[in-house]
């Protein structure tokens, strides 16, 4: 069902086979004017494929979040190329980057940023609202992707009746709703509790080997641990890469 339901939505929302890049990063830096200026980002080239799940860990300060936000169209790189998809981000206007995020990338947040008196199916169906989706595809959409990540039966629950970790899903099948090339999660499970914390990290390895595509930044070891490929970054730069 969830297949055919995608083939009624816009074209270029999902991205190229396996293996394709979905994200493409060559020479990106960011840099913050002052004074003094502070370049956050020093040179950053990194590809990740389609079907990958890649960890982006670091202390504090060392440019996680500011790579995500460049990763996914939310802020502009001071030079260098950012392609999601095969799409060049680097000089399209606000809104063409505005629409090419509602297309393409979905994103889960520390913060769940679900709407407090709306259900959890309308919550996942909201994003496809910026896709010009009908609202009778939307909220079938959304079904399907709560249903994959085991919400099938709190469909008509507000997010107040939901736990930390059920309202942490909604959020996740509202990233998944449109089969988005790549899914950015920041920190998902920074506001859980261990074991809702454990729940989360298990559901993304799952979807993953779904073949979802999936970036997420985490200051926590034992999250990345559980995610085949490990990039570090420290002041601004990638300085190693572990896999496995």
């Amino acid at each position: 069902m969830l297949t055919a339901l995608l083939g009624m939505l816009p074209e270029g929302s999902a991205a190229g086979g396996p293996g394709a890049p979905s994200l493409e990063l060559s020479g990106v830096t960011k840099v913050y004017p002052g004074p003094p200026a502070v370049t956050a980002l020093a040179g950053v080239s990194l590809t990740i494929r389609s079907g990958e799940m890649a960890a982006v860990v670091g202390p504090s300060g060392s440019g996680k979040s500011t790579l995500l936000n460049l990763m996914g169209g939310l802020d502009r790189p001071t030079s260098g190329s950012v392609k999601v998809a095969g799409l060049e981000l680097t000089g399209l206007g606000d809104r063409a980057l505005s629409g090419m995020r509602a297309q393409m990338i979905g994103f889960v947040f520390q913060e769940f940023y679900l709407l407090p008196r709306t259900s959890a199916l309308d919550n996942a169906a909201e994003g496809l609202r910026y896709r010009g989706v009908q609202g009778r595809v939307r909220r079938q959409l959304a079904e399907e992707a709560l249903r994959r990540v085991g919400l099938g039966r709190r469909l008509h629950h507000l997010p107040n009746q939901l736990s930390g970790g059920e309202r942490q899903r909604v959020a996740i099948a509202r990233a998944l709703a449109g089969r988005p090339a790549v899914v950015f999660a920041d920190e998902p499970t920074g506001n859980l509790d261990s074991a809702s914390g454990r729940e989360i990290t298990d559901l993304l390895v799952e979807l993953n080997e779904e073949g979802a595509t999936i970036v997420t930044i985490t200051h926590d070891a034992e999250v990345a641990s559980r995610f085949p490929r490990r990039i570090r970054l420290h002041d601004g730069l990638v300085v190693g890469e572990e896999r496995g």
